[in-house]
């Protein structure tokens, strides 16, 4: 893992991107980049899942366990809820399955869409159970925070997503 200088954060790229004679040009797996507004960026990998769920910007994804069960992966994320581990981040772009883009991980955000439930300072997660991209409120101490919501109603909320 490397910072990153000079991110475009809403591109994907392909595998064919990452290697070969352009792999200098893209960022690499892993990385971390901090923009001057103090928002955390993660370069990771998108998998539709098990639900072919398409990448949206603003959805949440979480990182990629096949029917919610850890593998050790965590550069590839989803957003199909059936097949998280833990919320990892917000979609900057909308890359296709197995393809690579830009995750927020900390920091205020706006999300694409309406929190499923939850009010103005509430703790937020990727509930596996609940609408595929969204957050809703922490109901039990057990689960993997993404953040907390600062306007619920407006779709703000502050990262705080591990990475």
């Amino acid at each position: 893992m490397t910072a990153f200088v000079g991110a475009i954060l809403d591109a994907t790229y392909t595998a064919a991107d990452l290697t070969g004679p352009n792999s200098g040009k893209a960022p690499g797996i892993g990385d971390i980049y901090v923009s001057n507004d103090n928002k955390t960026y993660r370069f990771v990998k998108y998998n539709s899942g098990a639900g072919a769920v398409a990448a949206a910007a603003g959805n949440a994804v979480g990182f990629y366990g096949p029917s919610g069960v850890s593998a050790g992966a965590t550069n590839e994320v989803t957003s199909d809820g059936t097949d998280i581990v833990a919320a990892a981040g917000v979609l900057v772009g909308a890359p296709g399955n197995g393809e690579y883009g830009w995750i927020q991980v900390k920091g205020v955000c706006t999300l694409n869409l309406a929190l499923t439930s939850g009010a103005d300072g509430n703790a937020l997660y990727m509930n596996p159970a609940g609408t595929d991209g969204a957050l809703t409120v922490m109901s039990a101490v057990t689960q993997s925070t993404a953040g907390t919501a600062i306007d619920a109603s407006a779709k703000i909320v502050m990262l705080n997503c591990p990475f």
